[in-house]
């Protein structure tokens, strides 16, 4: 029994640590053990990880003085760092991809390494909604973040779970191959909800606002995964990280309407 204990914890831990290694840049020790098999289902707690470190970095440069834009452009710029442009290519490739009328070539544009005109004017835009919806956002702005990056990832869980990869190998394959459904979909959820709660527990005032959010953000990243699926026939690596970049823009963009 014990025995058993000991592996699920392990696994639990492994899964994890290569879910941060695999999503972003934080450094681990190398000596830690890491399992990349199964850490999709980890992506929407990343996200909220990753808005949360955004959200205390925008704290601190509040705290030294620095004007909303100023902020809202730096945060925006840690965020592509921290993930390491990771999800930021995939919205450039896939735009690179739709700019392409013949649907057999597009998955051989996608994976060209040279950015295309389509590619670098998706990345300018995604990186400009961005800036200019959180500059609107003038309270809760560290929750803003942690929904807007939480539900982009749960948005890319969906597509790995419920539309055909269209490759049969790539860097996104091996997560439709591990993904337990709807278990892992469901567990995402049950992140989201989870910050939500604490974020009505904490501002009563508020429970409308984090309703509101919780559902639309629920439908765009629905959305934004069927689009892709609508448009491409299925998904790639590619793909998974536009609809992150994509459903993250469109919260804050909604939350902007809001000041929230």
């Amino acid at each position: 029994m014990f025995h058993k204990i000991y592996n699920n914890l392990r696994n639990f831990f492994t899964s994890l640590l290569g879910a941060i290694t695999f999503y972003t840049i934080i450094p681990l020790p190398n000596h830690w053990p890491k399992n990349f098999q199964s850490i999709a289902h980890w992506s929407p707690i990343i996200g909220l990880g990753i808005g949360g470190l955004l959200g205390i970095g925008d704290i601190l440069l509040n705290w030294i003085g620095f004007p909303v834009t100023v902020r809202s452009a730096l945060i925006i710029g840690l965020g592509i760092y921290i993930t390491g442009g990771l999800h930021l290519d995939g919205v450039m490739d896939s735009a690179d991809g739709l700019g392409v009328s013949d649907s057999q070539k597009r998955l051989q544009v996608m994976q060209d390494s040279v950015t295309g005109a389509f590619g670098v004017m998706a990345g300018v835009m995604v990186i400009l909604l961005k800036i200019i919806a959180l500059s609107a956002i003038s309270d809760h702005r560290d929750w803003s973040l942690m929904v807007a990056y939480g539900w982009g990832r749960w948005g890319q869980v969906n597509a790995i779970a419920f539309y055909p990869y269209l490759k049969p190998t790539g860097k996104g394959a091996f997560h439709k191959q591990y993904l337990k459904v709807p278990q892992d979909v469901l567990g995402g959820l049950m992140g989201l909800w989870g910050i939500t709660g604490v974020f009505i527990a904490l501002n009563s005032d508020q429970w409308k606002l984090g309703l509101m959010v919780t559902g639309i953000g629920m439908a765009i990243a629905l959305g934004v995964a069927a689009w892709f699926n609508h448009r491409f026939g299925g998904h790639t690596g590619d793909t998974y990280g536009a609809v992150v970049e994509w459903t993250e823009a469109f919260i804050l963009c909604l939350l902007s309407i809001y000041r929230a």
